[in-house]
């Protein structure tokens, strides 16, 4: 399609949830944690819980991520070629349209006006096309994301529940930290255990 650009969902998907979750997912729960204790700022008292996971990892490995990834693309193919052969035909009609008129096949100015009028609204009616299509994928794009995002922080909230962190952090802010406190594998694991369950019932 000449304006829909094809976006890689899964892509997508990473740029939303770094967006997303750039801030301090915060949890309370009780329970034991075998993350490391990180001392508090002065004041506050007693020790942090923290872990952190490294969304962008859990996404592009997440099968769901990938299932809705692979139906996007097939949607945008067929909306692709839905407008391609629209205006295809367009384009050849506006062609036979040039050339009738540069050799006067038209008995009348009139009937020549009224030939171009008619292409001209062709030609509105594929750009709105264009646009709904666009729309409709954006949209699609978005259902997605929000989908995602929503099982993972389901998942986390549940998991905390028993792993009592203070605070689970987005991995992409952290530079440097003990891989003890990396859940990223344990929740991936979770959630593609989840998420195939769902798919056997």
């Amino acid at each position: 399609m000449k304006e829909m650009k094809g976006t890689s969902l899964v892509v997508s998907v990473v740029l939303f949830v770094a967006v997303a979750v750039l801030y301090v997912l915060h949890f309370t729960g009780s329970g034991t944690s075998e993350g490391t204790p990180i001392k508090a700022a002065a004041g506050t008292g007693g020790d942090l819980k923290i872990a952190y996971i490294k969304a962008d990892s859990v996404l592009l490995n997440y099968t769901l991520s990938q299932d809705l990834h692979d139906e996007f693309t097939k949607q945008q193919e067929a909306y692709t070629t839905e407008y391609g052969t629209k205006r295809q035909s367009f384009e050849k009609e506006a062609a036979a349209f040039q050339e009738k008129l540069q050799r006067g096949g038209f008995l009348t100015e009139q009937r020549a006006v009224q030939e171009r009028d008619r292409l001209l609204g062709k030609e509105q009616e594929i750009q709105k096309l264009d646009q709904e299509l666009s729309t409709k994928l954006a949209k699609i794009q978005q259902d997605n994301n929000n989908q995602i995002l929503d099982n993972m922080m389901d998942y986390l909230d549940r998991y905390n529940e028993k792993a009592g962190y203070d605070y689970i952090l987005n991995g992409a802010n952290v530079l440097v930290g003990p891989e003890v406190n990396n859940i990223t594998a344990d929740v991936l694991k979770a959630l593609n255990e989840e998420y195939e369950a769902t798919k056997t019932e």
